[in-house]
């Protein structure tokens, strides 16, 4: 299958293109400069520009790109950044989708688990309305955005990701170096939970969505059953047999992330039900499994 892909240099969609070429698909690697090399094609999600030769012929899009969430402090200036980057590149692979004589059968267009905003101990799942805050306005805008490819008769998916268990990146890139150090440890009270997902499991997901016709709206991609931060950092520390017990009190958060630690202190008790209901099988379903895997 000819599959484009947009975010392809980023921690997952550089998994996924690897994993799609692996079994012999075509990948077509959208960027924001000009292409140079074949496999390359052109878009400006600001301008709302889409090559569609680069979309011909295609019998899936899987749309990964974005600003970083927690790359930059969220100065008034970044959160635009943040909301734009989604909601503006959506609406461009939207449209430019929905204009295609023959349009892809199906787009996997990504979101968070931040939609949900931060639910404490109470567990949720897709139907879960959407919390309240910066982040669960921006899923929201986001996946409207791609309402004009669901209008034109294709299959829109949205991918909730979770917190993404990989030492190349993400909030678990920065978490190896420091446990490895000795100086790791929950944050604040660390109750809130973190609905984690192992990279490979987190491509595997990607690709069911992909080749499972049913499977349409958002779709959680999260291990089955999320932990606690102090869960989560205690099983760091017993698989690089390194103690865990430093914490980083809230208050320190708060000065150094600003408005960006209030998600950190929060959390999503989310579940994958959509998944598991479609026959999807994690191979790393516990979270000391996703930490060995990222060490492989």
């Amino acid at each position: 299958m000819r599959i484009a892909v947009t975010g392809s240099t980023g921690l997952i969609g550089s998994a996924l293109v690897r994993s799609l070429r692996a079994d012999g698909h075509e990948v077509v690697r959208f960027v924001r400069r000009e292409p140079a090399a074949p496999d390359e094609a052109r878009w400006d999600p600001e301008r709302g520009h889409v090559d569609p030769a680069g979309l011909a012929g295609c019998g899936a899009v899987v749309h990964l790109a974005g600003a970083g969430i927690g790359d930059h402090r969220w100065t008034a200036a970044y959160k635009r950044k943040i909301r734009d980057s989604r909601v503006l590149g959506t609406a461009a692979i939207a449209n430019a989708l929905a204009g295609l004589d023959e349009p892809p059968a199906v787009l996997v267009s990504g979101s968070a688990v931040g939609y949900y905003g931060d639910t404490g101990d109470r567990p949720v799942d897709e139907d879960t309305p959407a919390g309240h805050g910066f982040l669960p306005s921006v899923c929201v805008e986001w996946e409207a955005a791609a309402a004009p490819a669901r209008e034109a008769g294709i299959r829109t998916a949205f991918a909730r990701t979770g917190l993404v268990v990989a030492k190349e990146g993400g909030a678990w890139g920065r978490m190896f170096p420091l446990f490895r150090a000795g100086v790791g440890g929950r944050l604040g009270d660390g109750r809130q939970y973190w609905p984690y997902i192992s990279l490979r499991d987190e491509v595997a997901a990607l690709r069911h969505i992909i080749d499972t016709p049913s499977l349409s709206g958002p779709v959680n991609l999260t291990a089955p059953e999320p932990l606690t931060n102090r869960q989560v950092t205690a099983a760091m520390g017993r698989v690089l047999r390194r103690p865990a017990v430093l914490p980083v009190p809230a208050v320190a958060l708060r000065i150094a992330l600003g408005e960006f630690s209030e998600d950190v202190l929060g959390g999503q008790r989310a579940r994958p039900a959509r998944l598991l209901e479609s026959g999807f099988v994690f191979r790393d379903p516990g979270i000391e499994q996703a930490i060995r895997a990222a060490l492989q």
